[in-house]
């Protein structure tokens, strides 16, 4: 299991299944279950679904104009093109300002901002870092002290200068580039419902990356999802109701190596550059899903005492911790975490 599939967005009634998802295409009408329809297209690299009741109008008109806006924000925001406008980006914004659309100007004054508050731990200024582990191409390595001590010249969003005024990007260092994957698929999901514009749904990217809007059906309050057992794939640990918010898990299971009998993984610590350890899992609830996004991957580096100290000071963040040291057990975070049953 990796990251895009650790939230189970099931209802309560299907949990013995071991797959993840949102029911079947359609429920049978004799379900106690609501009726869910799911419309589904492959993006960034996984699965996006968009999961709505079965009596909801327009359903399917309105599901294709969310995943359609995935499909966009997909070559605006992926590295792996040449064509790509943060391709562009990266290529230029090292010798001149460069001017950037409105979205993606907003999409990194808001990395700017978490990248602030979180002490740098989440910082999308790190593609030359992702590169020197090995990880842009999932096939991590050890790199040698030497390229490590190169790559943190070339890395850090305190080196990028945005001017909302021209809404153009600078690198203050060459050689700098920016890599959205720890919080695209966030926020790709915030731009698709935006546009979908329906009043109960449910939208994920692969699992990780979930924003919830209205009800599951009308005698509840938002929507079940479920959280996996990061070292056991099969067992759901805790169901966790979203209402008109986001939510997003960080871990390595997949993605990593051994090196000297320690796992690294692909979640870099950008102020040390070194994969960072401790944690199991980090799961983030947040009013978007960018920002759950985000900060998954920021408290996965964080550690549980730092984030308890970020959620006390962001009533609106809430979160759930697996440490390495103890995997048993989810530290609950936040008061924005309130609506969560934990599983035996």
């Amino acid at each position: 299991m990796n990251r895009r599939d650790f939230l189970d967005p099931r209802r309560l009634a299907n949990l013995a299944a071991p797959a993840i998802g949102i029911a079947d295409e359609m429920e049978s009408a004799s379900s106690a279950e609501p009726l869910l329809v799911r419309f589904s297209r492959p993006a960034m690299a996984t699965t996006f679904e968009v999961v709505v009741p079965f009596a909801q109008p327009g359903a399917h008109e309105r599901a294709a104009v969310a995943l359609d806006e995935i499909d966009r924000l997909e070559a605006q925001l992926t590295v792996f093109r040449d064509s790509s406008e943060v391709s562009r980006l990266n290529a230029s914004a090292g010798h001149h300002p460069v001017r950037v659309e409105r979205n993606l100007f907003d999409l990194l004054t808001l990395a700017r901002d978490l990248h602030r508050q979180t002490e740098g731990a989440f910082d999308v200024a790190v593609g030359a870092l992702i590169k020197t582990w090995g990880f842009y191409h999932r096939q991590g390595r050890m790199p040698t002290p030497q390229d490590r001590a190169d790559v943190r010249q070339r890395i850090g969003m305190q080196h990028m200068i945005l001017d909302p005024a021209r809404q153009t990007v600078f690198f203050q260092r060459k050689g700098l580039e920016i890599n959205l994957g720890s919080i695209g698929k966030g926020f790709a999901l915030d731009c698709a419902a935006r546009l979908a514009d329906v009043p109960n749904l449910l939208i994920h990217g692969g699992h990780s990356s979930v924003l919830a809007h209205g009800n599951e059906k009308p005698d509840t309050s938002g929507w079940v999802v479920g959280l996996t057992d990061p070292e056991r794939p099969n067992c759901r640990r805790a169901l966790v109701r979203l209402n008109n918010r986001g939510m997003a898990t960080s871990a390595i299971t997949h993605q990593h190596f051994v090196h000297d009998g320690k796992k690294l993984g692909h979640l870099l610590d950008p102020r040390t550059a070194w994969p960072a350890q401790g944690m199991l899992s980090a799961t983030v609830t947040a009013p978007t899903a960018a920002e759950a996004d985000a900060l998954a991957t920021a408290f996965f580096i964080l550690g549980v005492d730092k984030t308890r100290a970020y959620c006390d000071a962001h009533p609106d963040i809430g979160a759930a911790l697996v440490a390495a040291n103890a995997p048993h057990r989810i530290t609950l975070l936040g008061h924005a975490l309130t609506e969560v049953e934990l599983l035996r």
